[in-house]
C-alpha cells in the first residue's frame, strides 16, 4: 500500500512540475528569490539563515555549512556540496538536481516531498532524517538504505521507512 501510494505521489510531483512549474519560473526574476552564483558563496556559512527558495546553481559549497538553516523550496541545480553540513536544515519541497552530495551531513534534516534526481549521496549521513514523499533516483535510494537509521526528532517520522527501505 505504501509503494502505491508513493507512487502516485511521484506521479503528481510530476504532472505539477509539467503542468505548473512553467508559469512561477516566470517570477525568478522577482526579487523574492535570491540568487547565488560562486561569487557570493565564498563565505559557504550559511548556518541558522532563513534562505527559503534561494537558488544555488553550479555553485561551489564544498564543506560549506547550512546547518539549522530553512531551506524550504531552496534549488541546488549542479552543484558541489561534498562534505557539506546540512544538520537540522528543513529542504521541504526544495530541488536538488545533478548536485554532488558526497559526504553530507543530512543528520535530522528535513527533506519531505523533495526532488532528489541525479545527485550524488555517496557517504552521506542520513541519520535521523525524513524523505516522507521526496523523489531520489533507485540507485540513491538502496544506497542511503544501507546505513540509514534513526527518527527525525521534529516529524517523529523513521528514516528507513521514510525512504521505503525494506
Amino acid at each position: 500500500m505504501r509503494t502505491l501510494q508513493r507512487f502516485f505521489t511521484v506521479l503528481m510531483v510530476l504532472f505539477i512540475l509539467i503542468a505548473i512549474v512553467p508559469l512561477p519560473a516566470l517570477a525568478a526574476s522577482s526579487a523574492a528569490i535570491r540568487a547565488y552564483d560562486d561569487a557570493e558563496a565564498t563565505t559557504k556559512n550559511y548556518s541558522g539563515q532563513t534562505l527559503i527558495k534561494a537558488e544555488f546553481g553550479s555553485v561551489n559549497l564544498k564543506g560549506a555549512n547550512f546547518s539549522g538553516a530553512d531551506l524550504q523550496g531552496a534549488v541546488f541545480n549542479g552543484s558541489e556540496l561534498v562534505n557539506a553540513n546540512l544538520h537540522g536544515v528543513n529542504f521541504s519541497n526544495g530541488i536538488a538536481y545533478l548536485s554532488n552530495l558526497a559526504g553530507v551531513d543530512l543528520t535530522d534534516a528535513i527533506l519531505t516531498s523533495a526532488m532528489l534526481l541525479k545527485s550524488n549521496f555517496r557517504d552521506a549521513n542520513v541519520t535521523g532524517a525524513d524523505f516522507s514523499f521526496a523523489v531520489l533516483d533507485r540507485t540513491q535510494t538502496l544506497q542511503l538504505c544501507k546505513t540509514a537509521s534513526g527518527v527525525n526528532p521534529i516529524t517523529g517520522v523513521d528514516t528507513r521507512e521514510s525512504l521505503g527501505c525494506s
